[in-house]
């Protein structure tokens, strides 16, 4: 069963850095790219990344990608998403999810992660 679990949120300060990691189910990455989103009070769902399990390939979404980095461990059991320079506007839970292509389109992707909160406050 695919499964998808992300850690590492919180609160920090405007200008800080955070690292998001989603564990995901065995073999995930062998079939499965992994894409992260979030969702701020109000605001439409928005793909920031997504990073292609086979060959770990990007993509981006251009507002984040100076400041963004999606990776993924050599086991092929987690992908990270790097978030540095945080704005207060990033606040928002940020979700992982898979998909059976790369996209940042949440449509596309057949299993989500339940979210964690990322706060960024002074």
């Amino acid at each position: 069963q695919l499964q998808l679990v992300e850690s590492g949120g919180g609160l920090v300060q405007p200008g800080g850095s955070l690292r998001l990691s989603c564990v995901v189910s065995e073999r995930t990455l062998d079939y499965y790219s992994v894409g992260w989103f979030r969702q701020a009070p109000g605001k439409e769902r928005e793909g920031l990344a997504c990073i292609k399990g086979t060959d770990g390939s990007t993509i981006y979404k251009e507002s984040v990608k100076d400041r963004f980095a999606v990776s993924r461990d050599n086991a092929k059991t987690t992908v990270y998403l790097q978030m540095n320079n945080l704005r207060p506007e990033d606040t928002a839970v940020y979700y992982c999810a898979a998909a059976h292509w790369k996209s940042l389109t949440s449509t596309d992707f057949v299993a989500w992660g339940r979210g964690i909160q990322v706060t960024v406050s002074s």
